[in-house]
Order: structure tokens, then C-alpha cells, then sequence
């Protein structure tokens, strides 16, 4: 009895000795590693990329490559590995295979780029050319977007100077002229990036038209304005905003025709192109000329108030409504008149557009008691 039971307790001592010798052993079978960088298509660290690894039994593990392009799994199995590269430009995840050993790391670095030029050189020859053309893309939207950004920074100098005082205006015009030459400037690099063929080139020239404009460079707004209607002769906007350097610089003809075109191409605006007309006459003192393409705008937008006020205005100014009898000049008003002004106040009744066709209209009022020509005599109130 007392050998059976020493038996026992030497069992006993083996099998926690075995479990004991064990535990190391596990241990190290699980010791071992999977590491490596990966380096895109244009050769650089391919960063956030997902990898995948997957044991001869099945198991897999999921990492994704730092910011430097690297990787690594541990406390791996002794055994085979399939590691998987999912890489957004390929249909099929990348595989390679490797071999994990206790207590080792099993490097497994990927060149794509290297990989690609060697399988395939069209293909690498291909996606050189692509991402060249994704920087000059870049290139040019970065100068457009800075052209922008300083077109509006000009705009808002342009107000400022309208509200400058005297000993603040050479200041003032000095801003937005130097504003005028960044946006130009970010403008034609985006032009020179793009290429004369790149349709974007009709946007370039009118954003150019626009920095010239707010600039008061007349003869360069006029050119790049026409520039953008010969590369996209289909867009209205760019024939008004002609239109308006032309009619503002004289050329009342050109404009005119500026201005038809834009109201062919776009009939449902083709008010805001005939008030446009009207208000370049208006300020060259061709009033009489003005009625017609006002009564137009009008006629098209009946709600907007200057057009109205300026019908009325231009109205008043024709010299055909004056007439010398004795010593009174009589003024017979062209028919909608009062009515033209009466418009411009109930759509505009506390604005400065209805104050002003106020005024006009109460001027109408004196001036149908007619004008009394003698020297020293006033005008005949009604």
C-alpha cells in the first residue's frame, strides 16, 4: 500500500514537472513575427494601407501601414503566411507568402512601384503620366482658388473706395490696383498650368475680365472679356459683363450688340442685359436712346424698381417732350411717365431708388406747369 501510494505522488510530480515544462515551450511557439514597409506607386511610404495575414490553418489578422508605411504582427505561430496588401488601385488584393519561425521576424518588404515598372512598363509608364496631370490639375486650382480669393479682396477694396475720404482715396485705389495685379497674376498662372486648350480657359479669361474691371482697366477687361466669349461663345454672362466695359468706355454700338446677344442666349434674364443697355446710355447722356431698351426691362421684370426709375428719368430727360411757346418752354410727358416713377416708389416705397423716383416725380408735377423763359423769373409751379 505505502509503494502504491508513492507511486502516485511520483505521478503526481511528473505530470506538474511536464505542465510546468510546457508553459515556456507554448510561449515560444507564439514568439514570432511579420514585419515590413511599403512603398506606393510613386515611391513613397504607403501609409493607412490595410494588411491582412492568414495561417496555414485558416486564422487571420487585420493591421493597416503607418504614416511611414510600415507594419507588423506578433505573437505569431510558427508556420506558412499569406500576407494581403488590399491597394485601392487593384482589383485583387497583393498576396505574398513568407515563413514564420519561433522567436524570428519575417520581413516582408513591398516596392509597388518597382513591382509595377518591372511587370508591366506601359502601365507604370501610364500611371506616371496620370499623376502628373493630377498635379498640374492641382497646380491650377490652387492659383484659381488664390485668384478668387483675392478678386474678392479687391471687390470689397473697390466699395471702400467709393467711400473714401479725399486724403484717403490714393491710398484706396492704390489697394485695389495692387489686389488687381494678385488676382491677375494667380489667374494667368492657372492659364499657363492648364494649357490654351483646357476648356477651363473661358473661366480664366473672364475671371480676368472681372480683376480688370474692378480696376478700371478698361482696354484689358474689354480683351479679356472678348477672349472668353470666343473660347465659350454660348455664355450670356460673359457677353453682359462686355457689354458693360464696352457701354461704360463709349463704344455704345459694340455694346449694344454684347448686350442683345446676352438676352438671345438667355431669355428668362434677358431683362437684367436690356436694363444694363439702358443704364450704359443713361450714363454716356443718351437718354433718348435708353427708353427703348428700359421700357424692354421693364416689360420683362416688372418688378424691379431702377429699371422703372430710370424709364421715368430718361423720359423726362427726352427733348422731344419740351416745347417753346413764348416765353414758356410747355412739356408734354411722354404717356407712362408718372406711372413709370409711380412703379419704381410702391416697389422700392422706403429705399433710396423709391425716395429718388420721389423727387422725380414731383419734379414731373412743376415741370407739366411748364418752365417760364424770362430773365429772372422762376419756374412755374403747378
Amino acid at each position: 500500500m505505502l509503494k502504491l501510494k508513492k507511486a502516485f505522488a511520483l505521478a503526481a510530480i511528473l505530470t506538474m514537472g511536464l505542465a510546468f515544462a510546457l508553459v515556456p515551450r507554448a510561449a515560444a511557439e507564439n514568439d514570432g513575427k511579420i514585419a515590413g514597409t511599403v512603398i506606393d506607386f510613386e515611391g513613397k511610404p504607403f501609409a493607412n494601407l490595410p494588411v491582412k495575414i492568414k495561417n496555414d490553418q485558416g486564422a487571420t489578422q487585420d493591421a493597416k501601414t503607418d504614416d511611414q508605411g510600415k507594419f507588423v504582427f506578433v505573437n505569431l505561430r510558427s508556420g506558412k503566411y499569406v500576407v494581403s496588401f488590399i491597394v485601392p488601385q487593384m482589383a485583387q488584393p497583393y498576396e505574398a507568402v513568407t515563413e514564420v519561425h519561433s522567436g524570428d521576424t519575417s520581413n516582408v518588404n513591398i516596392n509597388f512601384k518597382e513591382i509595377l515598372e518591372k511587370q508591366n512598363p506601359e502601365a507604370a509608364a501610364k500611371y506616371k503620366q496620370q499623376k502628373e496631370e493630377q498635379g498640374k490639375v492641382a497646380g491650377m486650382k490652387e492659383h484659381y482658388n488664390n485668384g478668387v480669393a483675392f478678386l474678392e479682396q479687391e471687390r470689397v477694396a473697390k466699395a471702400d473706395l467709393s467711400k473714401a475720404t479725399a486724403d484717403q482715396r490714393d491710398a484706396a485705389k492704390q489697394k485695389v490696383t495692387d489686389l488687381s495685379d494678385k488676382a491677375v497674376a494667380e489667374f494667368q498662372e492657372a492659364q499657363k498650368i492648364a494649357g490654351e486648350k483646357d476648356p477651363n480657359q473661358a473661366v480664366f479669361w473672364a475671371r480676368l475680365g472681372e480683376a480688370y474691371d474692378l480696376a478700371g482697366r478698361n482696354d484689358e477687361a474689354i480683351n479679356a472679356y472678348k477672349q472668353a466669349v470666343a473660347v465659350k461663345p454660348d455664355n450670356p454672362g460673359y457677353y453682359n459683363n462686355l457689354g458693360n466695359v464696352l457701354g461704360r468706355t463709349g463704344k455704345i454700338d459694340e455694346a449694344q450688340a454684347a448686350y442683345q446677344k446676352s438676352a438671345e442666349l438667355d431669355p428668362p434674364n434677358a431683362a437684367l442685359a436690356w436694363r444694363n443697355f439702358g443704364i450704359s446710355l443713361y450714363q454716356a447722356g443718351r437718354m433718348q436712346d435708353a427708353i427703348e431698351p428700359l421700357k424692354k426691362a421693364t416689360t420683362l421684370d416688372p418688378k424691379n424698381a431702377q429699371g422703372w426709375y430710370l424709364l421715368g428719368t430718361c423720359m423726362v430727360a427726352d427733348p422731344s417732350i419740351y416745347k417753346q411757346v413764348g416765353d414758356k418752354i410747355e412739356v408734354t410727358p411722354k404717356p407712362g411717365t408718372a406711372e413709370a416713377f409711380q412703379k419704381a416708389i410702391e416697389l422700392d416705397p422706403n429705399g433710396p431708388i423709391g425716395a429718388q423716383a420721389k423727387q422725380g416725380l414731383e419734379q414731373l408735377n412743376q415741370l407739366t406747369g411748364g418752365i417760364d423763359t424770362k430773365v429772372g423769373n422762376k419756374k412755374k409751379k403747378s
